[in-house]
């Protein structure tokens, strides 16, 4: 039995940064950003009014002045002349600035008589101006490797970047195992349960950027699971969920290991989920996970999900722990690290008093997995405890 830190070591060693693709701007949003892009523009290509109001001369701005309208300058329709002293343009928000202007009055401190204005008001010490390039100027970069969201993605739009270059989706093969898993929607046995783990880690992988695949239940027999690991070639990554135990029906190791899987380890000194098991199987990598419902959940934010994030160029690093003062005790924990459902709330943090692997109702309500290490001693209200949020 391995630890933790062990295992994700092991399983960061079985996968590598997947290759780089180029996607329509539509589709960006969600993707990993794999290489450096660079403005093909100056944001504003011109000096840009900031007010509607009156471009003038900056020289010529002071109460009761008196100036002539020469045009407008709209966005989209400049004003094409040139403002000498004494003559004013009428301007709108994002509006370029006239030649000789360096200076907007906005339109509430100017009265206004036929094609003559006049500053009614002391204007403030602000041009109400934006110079050329003030948010960005062409060759700026945005940096790989980021998570695009939905403002980088507006931010490459006004960069006029159309196609963008992302990391492929990390493929995911998902068999569930099990003589006693029937899918959602189908009526089970007397002695049946629904498959459920695949259909929470799809959702968690998807989420991270991958693209997961369920396939179908592998039943207890060795052609059955032969099939499925058939039907998982070409994946980056295969996860089996139950079967990886040393019980009559637990098969996964076996046959994984008759198809050539190159076995990484077994077991780890975790709580839930020791049953573990990872290697290399068919150019992918593969990780077995317990069939238990909370253990694979908890199994998918531990390990895999960091396993995705590196396959896409990101942190190849577990994500950092964050700490919150005990809302309420804990008694010692025993020989491997226990990753307890918790919920924070308004800062604090407390575990639930029912951790059975089975509970997803538990899990359900959880927003955090709170982490006790191997023989942590008792801990008690207030006390500052490690936790990941889920």
């Amino acid at each position: 039995m391995i630890t933790v830190d062990a295992a994700l070591a092991h399983l960061m060693a079985l996968i590598s940064p997947l290759t780089s693709e180029h996607v329509p701007l539509i589709e960006a949003a969600g993707r990993v950003l794999s290489q450096d892009v660079t403005a093909k523009r100056d944001q504003p290509p011109f000096a840009a009014s900031a007010m509607d109001g009156y471009a003038m001369r900056a020289d010529e701005v002071e109460q009761h002045s008196i100036l002539k309208i020469i045009g407008e300058s709209a966005a989209g329709h400049g004003f094409d002349g040139h403002i000498k002293p004494g003559q004013a343009v009428r301007i709108f928000t994002g509006a370029p600035v006239p030649q000789g202007a360096d200076f907007v009055v906005i339109q509430e401190d100017i009265t206004r008589n036929g094609d003559l204005i006049t500053i009614a008001n002391i204007p403030s010490d602000n041009s109400n101006i934006r110079a050329l390039g003030n948010d960005f100027t062409k060759g700026d970069a945005i940096a790989a490797p980021r998570l695009l969201t939905p403002n980088e993605v507006a931010l490459l739009a006004s960069m006029n970047i159309a196609s963008v270059p992302v990391t492929r989706r990390p493929e995911v093969a998902l068999i569930s195992t099990g003589d006693e898993l029937v899918m959602p929607g189908e009526s089970p046995g007397p002695d049946q349960i629904i498959a459920s783990n695949t259909f929470g880690l799809k959702a968690m992988l998807d989420a991270l950027g991958a693209h997961a695949r369920i396939l179908p239940i592998a039943r207890d027999t060795e052609s059955s699971l032969r099939m499925a690991f058939d039907l998982a070639k070409g994946a980056d990554l295969v996860i089996t969920i139950g079967g990886a135990s040393v019980g009559d029906h637990d098969l996964v190791g076996k046959v994984a290991g008759d198809l050539g899987m190159q076995r990484s380890f077994y077991k780890v000194a975790m709580r839930p989920g020791k049953p573990l098991m990872a290697g290399r199987l068919n150019n992918a990598a593969m990780v077995g996970l317990p069939g238990n419902p909370v253990s694979a959940m908890v199994c998918g934010h531990i390990f895999i999900a960091p396993m995705i994030r590196a396959m896409l160029g990101l942190s190849t690093q577990a994500p950092t722990p964050f700490t919150a003062p005990l809302s309420a005790p804990l008694t010692a924990n025993g020989p491997r690290q226990h990753y307890m459902r918790a919920q924070l709330d308004q800062g604090r943090i407390h575990a639930f008093d029912r951790q059975d692997s089975a509970l997803l109702t538990i899990l359900a309500q959880a927003n955090a997995l709170l982490i006790r290490p191997p023989h942590d001693p008792p801990r008690a209200i207030g006390e500052q405890i490690a936790y990941l949020p889920i």
